[in-house]
């Protein structure tokens, strides 16, 4: 698999970061890794078909909202927190705490993935 592309902090976009932000699923997933926790994306729970779980990880990813890595043929993704507040100092908190307040986002959890022998 060759490398996903990541965006730079520069290429960043507000209007492509809201565009990415428009979907409940895709803040969701936000507020799922906002504790700064790499995830596997074995361990994300969403009421969607993986397909769909990957487009969402995609469309953040393109976005510059998160960072994916793969390792072997796992692929783990992680919060570009620091990246986005130097890019738009304060917003992520703002949407978070918005999204907590609203309940947006609320039916995507973690699973974790089972530990191995």
């Amino acid at each position: 698999m060759r490398e996903a592309h990541h965006p730079e902090v520069g290429e960043i976009t507000l209007t492509g970061v809201m565009a990415a932000l428009s979907d409940p699923i895709r803040v969701g997933i936000v507020r799922v890794l906002a504790d700064g926790r790499e995830r596997g994306w074995g361990e994300l729970r969403a009421p969607v078909a993986k397909s769909t779980l990957s487009h969402h990880l995609r469309v953040l990813r393109d976005a510059g909202l998160t960072r994916t890595r793969q390792e072997g043929t796992r692929c783990y993704v992680t919060l570009r927190r620091e990246d986005l507040q130097a890019r738009f100092p304060g917003l992520l908190d703002a949407v978070l705490a918005a999204a907590e307040e609203d309940d947006v986002g609320h039916q995507v959890t973690v699973q974790p993935a089972p530990q191995r022998a």
